[in-house]
């Protein structure tokens, strides 16, 4: 498998795509905005050849199909069908669909992201305080390095949101600027740090 590049990232999407309608309004409200953001960061992004991966729950339904999902969300009036306009994937975009919290549990994640030599991850998604956190847990355990942008994620509190950003910065190191940041200063500067990390500085 190819060398983890340490300037090579991916934006790693979460649970964006929730038939069930996030189950509550402030929780469905504050993942549209991430969502709105995150159309924006992703946009930014592709310009500069950053992949884009949907990391998605399959609500136990073992037939399904991402693109399946996505359609039904097309579907449902409201946040469901908003966040999908604004997030459908295009051409270029990959995808796994994910048994549980972490985006690494049980899906061929890790294996994609030695493939394309990604070396850091960009999380957005829902929520910040469960599957981002699992996620994040386990790209730290990997060695990648984290920029977990805190206006591209979401929880159904926004102290939850506050708090999870907080833990990820402090103990998994993770950067949390948020999504209007300098991508060239932002990939340069984790480039940097592994870089000294490496030398021993």
């Amino acid at each position: 498998m190819p060398e983890r590049r340490a300037g090579r990232a991916a934006l790693l999407l979460i649970d964006f795509f929730n038939p069930r309608g996030f189950d509550g309004g402030s929780l469905g409200a504050a993942a549209l905005r991430a969502a709105g953001n995150t159309a924006r960061l992703k946009a930014r992004l592709r310009k500069a050849g950053v992949p884009a991966i949907y990391a998605n729950d399959n609500f136990g339904n073992w037939e399904s199909e991402f693109s399946e999902l996505v359609a039904t969300c097309r579907t449902i009036r409201g946040v469901p069908a908003a966040i999908a306009d604004l997030l459908a994937p295009i051409a270029g975009d990959r995808s796994v669909l994910k048994p549980r919290h972490s985006a690494f549990f049980e899906t061929p994640l890790e294996f994609l992201l030695d493939e394309l030599g990604i070396g850091m991850l960009i999380l957005a998604g829902v929520s910040a305080d469960s599957c981002i956190m699992f996620t994040a847990h386990d790209a730290y355990l990997r060695k990648l390095d984290l920029w977990v942008p805190a206006d591209c994620v979401a929880s159904p509190k926004p102290a939850y949101t506050r708090a999870a950003l907080t833990h990820q910065e402090r103990v998994l190191r993770a950067s949390i600027v948020p999504s209007d940041a300098d991508l060239t200063r932002m990939l340069s500067r984790r480039r940097q740090k592994r870089k000294s990390a490496t030398s021993g500085k």
